[in-house]
């Protein structure tokens, strides 16, 4: 069965990876005319303002990139058949003098609202530019970090040391367990009020997919699973997750939630969910996976 892409997800880009070893490639980018570039400031990127929003692409010509440093820029890869390069703005003290039209914001909110393609691209430069900000030193002995393989890699500067540090990311598993007709949610005290979602968590060291599944259903709720089967994925830059979706069935029904997890958590019926009344059964954003995993066991019937 072909799964369909969740939103941050699909094959929107071609990131030519082979390109980040060559040395020449930021003046092949800069030579070159076609090439844009997407602005991205601490978690917040530049997009139109209007009615009709899309990343506000910037040409080589724009002050912020001419004047921006090498070790400024990131190889993306080709988008819409172009080169795309990522232009970050470090000066959290002073604010960028933007393109008239334009505005930093932040992805979260407006990733329902952009093409799906251009929603992905920036998901991809916010998850990069906030990884490059937070290993601007060696964790290994302290010294600075520079910016190598075209902005992918972070390259201690001491001699006698050159620890490389790779773009970082937070495994996580989100499960949605069913017992017959019915669907174990849960809710967090700080989600929008009536909302309740699958169970998630982060996958531990030494820990398989199936078993941080089963750890963290029994963590928070207290039920036991089995048959754990893997459905999707997705992207979730906020800041650095990797959503990895599944589907389990419950082999126990009495629910002792854990409090400093979750406030409540229940079972709720098809017809509960399916009917998305006001109040306790509300569902999770459209565009998460928690919500994709919800929709397609309505539709599947078993």
């Amino acid at each position: 069965m072909t799964v369909r892409p969740t939103l941050f997800s699909g094959q929107f880009l071609d990131r030519r990876a082979e390109l980040r070893d060559d040395p020449q490639w930021v003046i092949a980018a800069r030579s070159d005319p076609a090439t844009r570039y997407v602005l991205g400031a601490g978690a917040a990127q530049l997009v139109t303002g209007g009615g009709s929003l899309e990343i506000a692409f910037l040409s080589g010509a724009d002050p912020l990139v001419a004047a921006a440093r090498d070790d400024e820029l990131t190889l993306l890869g080709w988008f819409r058949g172009a080169r795309c390069v990522l232009v970050e703005w470090r000066e959290p003290d002073r604010a960028p003098e933007l393109p008239t039209g334009t505005e930093l914001k932040e992805l979260r909110p407006l990733a329902p609202l952009l093409p799906a393609d251009s929603a992905s691209l920036l998901a991809y430069a916010r998850a990069l530019g906030l990884w490059k900000s937070r290993h601007r030193f060696c964790g290994s002995c302290g010294a600075p970090n520079l910016p190598a393989r075209a902005g992918h890699v972070m390259r201690c500067s001491r001699a006698g040391c050159g620890h490389e540090t790779f773009p970082r990311l937070d495994p996580a598993i989100i499960v949605l367990v069913s017992r017959g007709d019915h669907a174990l949610l849960g809710r967090k005290s700080e989600w929008p009020a009536g909302m309740y979602s699958t169970i998630a968590g982060f996958v531990e060291p030494g820990e398989s997919l199936e078993c941080a599944v089963e750890r963290e259903v029994m963590e928070e709720t207290g039920i036991k699973v089995a048959d754990v089967r893997y459905h999707s994925s997705q992207p979730w830059p906020f800041p650095a997750s990797l959503m990895l979706g599944y589907y389990a069935r419950a082999v126990t029904d009495n629910i002792n939630f854990n409090g400093d997890e979750l406030e409540d958590a229940r079972w709720f019926s098809r017809e509960e969910l399916a009917a998305g009344a006001a109040g306790r059964s509300a569902r999770p954003r459209s565009d998460s996976i928690a919500r994709r995993l919800i929709d397609e066991w309505l539709t599947r019937g078993d």
